[in-house]
């Protein structure tokens, strides 16, 4: 136990939190450790925390955060949530990179935040967090493979769940899914997934002129070489933050534990899809989607380029069967196509070495029989997300221009500023950068989302249900199709 002590408070004076080691809480903690912490107002040193703050507000458990998502849900304080939040995990870096985020948060110059923190380290942290139960809402992000089971642990305890994507990666954990969600429901809970792009200006937009049917008609005949809805997503591996590169967990790289791009970065493109094509209608998935195709293949990563990006690991045994020689083979590009209620859908979910832009790319084009409404993200738009709708002949091109100018003018009450610009033989929408918040603040917006669910459980549509599990049905039979056996 003494030599565990000892390990414990090298490992923090290791990583640059010794502040962590404040009074005598480490030197008399059981093996199960919980180190109790506080984060104070503008980046004060942390300090020993004493007891658990009793609030009838909405009080945050973080439970096992392993991705810089679980951070994000507090970049902001919004009202109605306690500003203690206590958070469950093992001690390790993944553990420390969090509590470094939220120390960033309450000490940066601009707007700072004040959460105090009540840190419990424990290789069971869940059955720890269960047993104490210290607030009402479990917050998930990382280490996917197993996150299904702690959110239906957390919903069978009387706990709502907000969870970043993707809650499942395999076709066998569809039914814990159902599960999950129908506790929720039983009990009156709250399970909400973290679709943050649909608080994408450009993606709201596009929403709305798809269903204009003066603009875009109808979607085309599905058509299995031209596709009604074509989505790519272009993520990339190395990336770096004030120069620096950012670091990828060893885990990031085994795709039995983050999954493929499919079932990962893929659940954004088919939750897009479902809300755009058929805005507040419930998807059954066994009628209404058949996945006909699937493709899957490897980025190469040389071994410089692994340690580079993992801060100087070399291969671990786990990803030996996809090493060959100084090469590793990670299998996180996928290809699906398939068809939900007549609408031919293709998907191409990438994730490359390294971008040349310094960013990730999104394109995304829905083909009516009137128009094509499209978002791209590329050199000639200074890699920003862009708004155009194409007629699809010269000669619709005036009715179509009036249609969306028509269109624009309605949502001057909503987005005030939106234009429309006439570039040639398409046309774009204008968008004020005011609008665009960019990815890290949509946490917000979903969280807001999430607390008015959490005050009125009823008041959730009842179509994101099925529209949830008719999202991770695609993504992991997409990914069952061309899986090897």
């Amino acid at each position: 136990m003494q030599d565990e002590q000892i390990n414990r408070r090298e490992f923090l004076k290791s990583s640059g939190i010794t502040a962590l080691l404040a009074g005598s809480a480490t030197a008399s903690a059981p093996p199960a450790a919980q180190l109790r912490t506080t984060v104070g107002r503008g980046g004060l040193p942390l300090q020993v925390a004493e007891h658990v703050e009793a609030s009838t507000e909405v009080r945050l458990i973080t439970l096992d955060p392993a991705h810089f998502h679980a951070a994000l849900v507090q970049k902001e304080m919004l009202p109605g949530i306690a500003k203690r939040v206590s958070i469950y995990a093992p001690l390790g870096l993944d553990l420390l990179a969090h509590l470094s985020r939220i120390e960033q948060f309450n000490s940066r110059a601009d707007h700072p935040t004040s959460w105090e923190l009540d840190v419990h380290c424990s290789p069971r942290s869940l059955d720890e967090m269960l047993s104490a139960r210290p607030g009402n809402v479990v917050v998930l992000s990382g280490r996917n493979r197993g996150k299904i089971d702690k959110i239906k642990a957390s919903l069978d305890a009387g706990l709502n769940v907000l969870a970043d994507k993707p809650w499942i990666i395999r076709a066998e954990d569809l039914h814990a899914l159902e599960s999950a969600l129908d506790v929720a429901g039983h009990k009156g809970l709250v399970g909400y997934d973290m679709m943050t792009e649909r608080y994408e200006i450009t993606t709201i937009i596009q929403r709305e002129l798809v269903n204009d049917p003066a603009i875009f008609g109808s979607i085309v005949p599905a058509s299995d070489n031209h596709p009604g809805v074509f989505m790519e997503s272009v993520h990339h591996i190395m990336k770096t933050v004030a120069g620096l590169p950012s670091l990828r967990p060893l885990f990031f790289f085994d795709i039995r534990e983050q999954g493929e791009g499919l079932t990962d970065v893929g659940t954004h493109l088919v939750d897009l899809i479902q809300w755009t094509l058929f805005p507040n209608q419930a998807i059954d998935y066994r009628e209404d989607i058949k996945v006909v195709g699937a493709k899957r293949w490897a980025t190469s990563i040389t071994a410089p380029q692994f340690r580079q990006v993992t801060g100087g690991a070399s291969f671990p045994a786990v990803l030996t069967p996809y090493v060959q020689g100084d090469r590793f083979d990670y299998y996180c590009n996928n290809q699906v196509d398939y068809k939900i209620r007549g609408a031919q859908v293709r998907l191409n979910v990438l994730w490359n070495y390294e971008s040349p832009a310094g960013v990730d790319f999104y394109h995304a084009v829905y083909r009516g029989t009137n128009a094509r409404i499209e978002v791209r993200q590329t050199d000639k738009e200074n890699y920003r997300p862009e708004l155009y709708v194409a007629p699809n002949r010269p000669e619709r091109h005036a009715a179509v221009l009036q249609a969306l100018r028509d269109h624009i003018e309605r949502l001057q009450g909503v987005y005030p500023g939106i234009g429309c610009e006439i570039l040639a033989d398409e046309l774009r929408v204008s968008i004020p950068d005011r609008y665009r918040l960019g990815h890290e603040a949509h946490f917000a917006q979903v969280l807001a989302q999430f607390l008015k669910y959490l005050k009125s459980p009823e008041s959730m549509p009842a179509w994101e249900r099925p529209n949830m599990i008719a999202k991770y049905y695609v993504t992991t039979a997409g990914v069952q199709l061309r899986r090897p056996a």
